[in-house]
């Protein structure tokens, strides 16, 4: 199966970097898969998790909380604000913030302070996912 190379890169550090036969991910017009020889693309992801498969067909599951992907023709990059491995997520803290989010929601009565709330529920739900996807392929 042909390759190609992959970085995966968030404001603090790099997560990934190396070949890949093939990245999943959540675009902003639904789940996009690349494989090599893929048109180029630019497209924002959503927060979610991103698969990657590697070429000896092991799979690494990553958490971004949203960021951009980009498709060269032997390249893709993801840059996040945040990425995070899924085994590195931890759920109970996880679990801790979704409740401090839908206490913060249902105690809110100003739009800022709702659309935060609404913002770190989101991102608390979708790193449950994660960790349920990574979960379900171990």
């Amino acid at each position: 199966m042909a390759t190609l190379q992959c970085r995966v890169v968030s404001a603090r550090e790099e997560i990934y970097a190396g070949e890949i036969s093939m990245l999943i991910a959540t675009g902003s017009e639904g789940e996009v898969g690349i494989l090599a020889g893929h048109t180029p693309l630019i497209t924002l992801l959503k927060p979610g998790s991103m698969r990657i498969q590697t070429p000896d067909g092991n799979e690494e599951v990553i958490y971004v909380s949203g960021g951009v992907l980009e498709v060269q023709p032997k390249l893709v990059t993801v840059l996040a604000d945040t990425a995070v491995r899924a085994h590195d997520l931890d759920e109970a803290k996880i679990v801790e913030a979704r409740k401090k989010a839908e206490q913060m929601l249902a105690n809110q009565t100003e739009t800022l302070q709702t659309n935060a709330a609404l913002a770190s529920l989101a991102e608390s739900v979708a790193q449950l996912q994660t960790i349920r996807k990574y979960r379900n392929r171990a």
